[in-house]
């Protein structure tokens, strides 16, 4: 949200109203342990202010302090400021480092969802264990969708908040594009000319080839 230009506010009853919803937005989003949608923050401040004020203003006053306010997961939420990220880094429990094979799992799930567990060997090539899948869904990464409408009705998979917010990502469609992935160095070697990454989506909606979940004791193919 661009924050550069000054934002005019009303003089007497105005100002307080405007400074009391800065408060009252600053309190929320302090006591939240998720970001929270401008929408939600919004039914909690005066009427007639704009939230999209309040957060510009925020986000200016702490643009130079310790933590930052930043738009993710589709909400707003305090952040470490980057450059002091080190200092927490000592203090922080070592997070449990993912294989090449889970990495790999969790961007084909980010790029290609909903995905099944058959087609992300298809992508890779390689066999994928459930216990692959098992470590994205315990790390609320990864989470089950539906079910494919094809035979053995397998699971699909798609991303959650928690992988965007882990992310630093305000929305699934910022994840980079295959001239930001080979910038990176995340793509090597000789590439086909067909090669292409394609734009994710993780609407909630489900697909005209998904069906709910249902029962999930219900016993279901995994595989198809």
């Amino acid at each position: 949200m661009p924050a550069s230009e000054p934002i005019e506010e009303e003089d007497g009853g105005g100002a307080e109203a405007f400074a009391l919803a800065q408060r009252i937005a600053e309190a929320l989003l302090f006591a939240s342990a998720v970001p929270l949608p401008a929408e939600d923050l919004a039914r909690s401040i005066p009427a007639g202010i704009a939230i999209a004020d309040v957060l510009a203003r925020l986000v200016d006053t702490y643009a130079a302090r310790g933590v930052n306010l930043r738009q993710v997961a589709g909400g707003w939420a305090f952040r470490t400021a980057p450059d002091l990220g080190y200092l927490l880094a000592a203090e922080a429990e070592p997070p449990r480092k993912l294989s090449r094979a889970a990495l790999e799992v969790l961007a084909i799930i980010a790029y290609h969802q909903p995905v099944t567990r058959a087609e992300i060997e298809d992508i890779r090539g390689v066999a994928t264990a459930k216990g692959t899948l098992d470590i994205l869904l315990e790390a609320g990464w990864v989470r089950l969708r539906g079910r494919r409408r094809s035979p053995g009705r397998p699971v699909t998979y798609g991303t959650t908040p928690g992988f965007l917010d882990h992310f630093g990502l305000d929305r699934i469609d910022d994840l980079p594009g295959l001239e930001e992935l080979k910038g990176a160095g995340f793509i090597e070697g000789r590439l086909t000319r067909d090669l292409t990454v394609p734009v994710p989506d993780d609407d909630a909606e489900l697909r005209p080839d998904e069906d709910p979940l249902g029962d999930l004791f219900t016993p279901l193919d995994e595989g198809g």
